[in-house]
């Protein structure tokens, strides 16, 4: 695992660009249906504003997790030429002697079936690592193992 912030591939950049932008909106529509809390009301109209000031405390704690994720990625640095770190194309050889060629990324893609997520157990094992390299990682199945065989550069190849 590396030591420092990770980046952010542009995917992921833009990905949490945008709902951040959705969040945003949306906290403006709540803060809009929050009244005055001097108001009188019944317990209807108390518990629905409660329940609209935990969706914005919600939403608040969502866009400070963005803002800190691309806060931390603009001061990150990207991993050395050889050291596997997000955007990074990585050959494995798995414990079952199976071989892959794997992606690692920020955010989930279902259109991407090689991706692994920068923060999954195999992941987390490769990050900070290179060519040669034996990781161990959890499975839902146990502990397992890999060799890292090749490690491309974020954005490129192996």
């Amino acid at each position: 695992m590396t030591a420092g912030p990770e980046p952010l591939s542009e995917a992921a950049r833009t990905a949490l660009n945008r709902e951040l932008s959705e969040l945003r909106a949306e906290r403006a529509r709540v803060a809009a249906t929050l009244g005055d809390a001097d108001e009188p009301g019944d317990q209807a109209d108390q518990a629905d504003e409660l329940q609209r000031a935990t969706e914005a405390d919600r939403l608040d704690t969502r866009i400070e997790e963005i803002e800190g994720r691309l806060r931390e990625a603009s001061a990150a640095v990207a991993p050395s030429a050889g050291t596997i770190g997000v955007g990074s194309t990585v050959g494995v050889r798995f414990g079952d002697g199976t071989e892959s060629t794997l992606h690692i990324g920020e955010l989930a893609d279902a259109d991407d079936p090689a991706l692994v997520t920068a923060d999954s157990p195999l992941g987390r094992a490769l990050l900070g690592r290179a060519a040669g390299d034996s990781v161990a990682y959890a499975t839902p199945l146990g502990r397992t193992t890999a060799v890292v065989l090749s490690v491309g550069v974020p954005g490129g190849g192996s």
